[in-house]
């Protein structure tokens, strides 16, 4: 057991990217809306999640270079590589500091549920305590700058809301047969949306630069490739069982209209006891900081390789990148405000964004002078033309969401 939680790490830190406040609230959407019937759209994502997870951590092991690295010193035409890396920049970047501020709050609205609203005011603004409390335990872990304590961190906040998410399911006494039934593949229009949402949730973009980061981080060696794989498979199933408890939560709740996890938080105490809302609130608080760090931590390792620097976490620039997104977020969550431009551009870039660079990795991952001997074999890249594939529509569909609502 000890060897297998030293293994533990960067696999961890990407489940605990993709199940932050968004995902917790779509799951809950999913599950209050469609009951168990969209369980399916997990299960793809969660597939399409370790294929993608697996190229970038071998891109990481094998070159010892995050995604954004390999991606800049690949191409060679300069006028092209200028193009990728801006796109990079600004769709991880941006959108990264706009999404800060939601997951901030999805900590707030955890703390909130078991102190009371932290509002407060400052002459004539409105500010929230506790924002300021989870900015400051956010920027407090990151600025330990030792990646072996941040791994242990989030490790045991991963537990601690997978344990949460996953009790509060088992209270809710779900019905088995419905789940299984919810596993079999089936939409309609009206559940298109919703799908796309959940697959989006968990196959992150930024989580590939990430992953090949942070694997580049804890290993050193080809030899360890195989217990890569084995430690991402199991952090990734774990966080797709998690997102399923979520859903579980919302098809057992019976209540007709959600609009965030917190309701649904409040609405299962009549039905199930303070028990179902506590452990509901415990995993929304550590869903919001887990996201939180690596938000911010993703940010500054996509801006290192985009620019090229050497130094590692304990430089200054490093710093400052992750302290620019975390205190916008911090700044947009306190005050309540709902940067809503700046979250729409984000969701146009990473529209574009999710299939553009999963089309890098590929690219990436059958580089001989990349990866040599570890490129991709024809059965994974066969896999991986139908994730792309995916991908694409996803993207195109979320572009036509995002431009219609305007």
């Amino acid at each position: 057991m000890r060897k297998f939680l030293n293994q533990l790490g960067p696999g961890v830190l990407v489940s605990a990217a993709f199940i932050g406040p968004g995902t917790v609230t779509v799951c809950t959407l999913a599950g209050v809306n469609f009951q168990y019937g969209l369980l399916w759209a997990l299960l793809l994502s969660v597939i399409s999640c370790i294929v993608l997870q697996e190229m970038a951590a071998r891109v990481g092991l094998i070159s010892q270079k995050g995604l954004s690295d390999c991606i800049r010193d690949e191409i060679k035409h300069p006028g092209l590589r200028l193009l990728s890396l801006v796109l990079i920049f600004a769709a991880i970047a941006v959108g990264n500091a706009a999404y800060e501020a939601g997951n901030i709050t999805g900590a707030v609205l955890g703390m909130e549920a078991f102190f009371g609203s932290g509002n407060f005011a400052v002459g004539g603004l409105q500010l929230n305590f506790w924002s300021l409390i989870v900015g400051a335990a956010a920027f407090t872990m990151l600025a330990i700058g030792n990646y072996k304590i941040l791994e242990r961190i989030f490790i045991a906040l991963v537990v601690l809301m997978s344990f949460s998410f996953l009790i509060t399911a088992a209270i809710t006494k779900p019905d088995l047969s419905k789940i299984m039934h919810g596993l079999i593949p089936s939409a309609n229009s009206a559940e298109l949306l919703t799908v796309i949402a959940l697959i989006g949730t968990t196959v992150v973009p930024y989580n590939l630069f990430l992953h090949a980061s942070l694997v580049s981080e804890k290993w050193k060696n080809a030899r360890d490739l195989p217990v890569a794989r084995k430690e991402l498979i199991i952090s990734i199933i774990l966080g797709g069982l998690v997102s399923m408890a979520i859903v579980i939560c919302g098809a057992s709740s019976n209540l007709n209209q959600v609009s965030s996890a917190a309701d649904m938080a409040a609405g299962l105490e009549p039905l199930f006891g303070k028990t179902a809302t506590f452990f509901m609130a415990i995993g929304l608080l550590a869903a919001g900081i887990t996201s939180s760090i690596t938000a911010p931590l993703a940010a500054a390792y996509v801006v290192k390789g985009c620019l090229g620097w050497s130094a590692g976490m304990n430089s200054f620039k490093f710093k400052a990148v992750w302290a620019l997104v975390l205190l916008l977020g911090v700044l947009f969550s306190s005050l309540g405000l709902k940067p809503i431009q700046i979250i729409r551009f984000a969701q146009i870039a990473n529209g574009i964004l999710l299939p553009v660079i999963a089309i890098f990795l590929f690219w990436v991952v059958n580089q001989k002078s990349v990866l040599g001997r570890y490129r991709n074999n024809r059965l994974q890249n066969s896999i991986a033309v139908i994730i792309i594939g995916i991908a694409f529509f996803l993207g195109l569909k979320s572009i036509y969401v995002v431009i219609s609502n305007f």
